[in-house]
């Protein structure tokens, strides 16, 4: 049976450990396909955050988020994986060799020497801002994966987390105005984010929400109903970001019959799942001691690789060596 896909790997997920693990299979020497239900590479980075800078991934004391994909692609992208974008793993068989072979949401298949799943949270969906509903791509977002788009623009951000934060100060310097609306008196974000935001002097209208909105075509202006007076200001917005969180499923994963566990996939010291050949790593996995973080991802996605490796070939270094040490990929 042909495929549209036959690789060495198959690695599920393009974010941050999913990039990092195509760039150690090819790094091995081994062909590489890399599957993500979003239709660019990043994972939640390039989706929620890719202007925010972080401070927790070594070697850099900081790095935006956009920039850190644009490596990790980079570093893969010396071994010419294959992206298959917009495109979500639905299920999961196995053909007379024992070779796992990924049926997508498009009906495409992808046969593999083995599976590497790095999809962070599974698929994500943002939480809908229903009052705004008809003006989804005409001026209401979810993501701002451009925030030069937002140039001159009056904004309104709704939520009260970390995300609606970032974007507050990530478009008060290209934005006419910046407004956060929340909906409770407290805020789930950070405290030091809140302090910067209040430091710039950007408005933050709390108890309150948006109830509708107007517009010929694309959005104008926003209602505001303030619970505390019981008063309905509007205000005007060219553009609103909705940072009111999202929905995570790995239903698809689960039914390919995973050992799963809080939402996450339970997997060995190796990385293996409770299913032959197939692997996992980064924010998607679950065992003791786990601590969820985007460095953690990269040695568990190299640990996954290394260890898919030495298992189908038992005449293959489980270590292959330093790549400082190498003048070509070891398989």
């Amino acid at each position: 049976m042909s495929h549209d896909a036959d690789v060495d790997a198959l690695i599920v997920g393009a974010g941050p450990a999913g990039l990092y693990a195509a760039y150690y299979a090819g790094f091995r020497g081994l062909s590489v396909a890399v599957l993500d239900s979003l239709p660019e590479i990043g994972g939640q980075v390039s989706a929620m955050y890719p202007e925010k800078l972080l401070y927790d991934v070594a070697g850099f004391p900081a790095v935006r988020g956009r920039d850190l994909i644009a490596g990790l692609a980079e570093q893969a992208g010396r071994y010419g994986p294959r992206y298959l974008l917009g495109e979500e793993a639905r299920s999961l068989a196995y053909d007379d060799d024992g070779r796992p072979v990924v049926t997508t949401s498009d009906g495409l298949t992808v046969r593999a020497r083995f599976v590497v799943v790095t999809g962070g949270i599974g698929t994500f969906t943002p939480r809908p801002l229903t009052a705004l509903a008809s003006f989804e791509g005409k001026g209401l977002a979810y993501f701002v994966p451009r925030p030069e788009e937002y140039r001159d623009r009056d904004v309104v951000i709704v939520g009260g987390g970390d995300s609606a934060f970032d974007w507050a100060l990530t478009l008060s310097p290209v934005a006419r105005s910046v407004t956060v609306v929340h909906r409770r008196e407290a805020f789930r974000a950070h405290e030091a984010l809140v302090a910067q935001v209040a430091g710039l002097g950007i408005p933050v209208i709390t108890s309150a929400e948006l109830t509708a909105g107007s517009g010929d075509g694309w959005i104008e202006a926003v209602d505001v109903y303030r619970k505390r007076s019981k008063e309905t200001t509007r205000l005007k917005a060219q553009a609103v970001v909705a940072a009111l969180g999202f929905t995570a499923d790995i239903s698809a994963l689960e039914s390919w019959g995973l050992d799963t566990g809080q939402r996450r996939i339970v997997v060995d010291t190796t990385m293996a799942t409770s299913l032959d050949r197939v692997y996992a790593a980064g924010d998607i996995t679950e065992y003791p001691g786990k601590v969820r973080l985007i460095a953690v991802g990269f040695g568990e996605a190299a640990t996954a690789v290394n260890n898919a490796v030495a298992a189908l070939d038992p005449a293959a270094p489980l270590f292959p060596g330093h790549s400082s040490d190498l003048t070509v990929p070891v398989t």
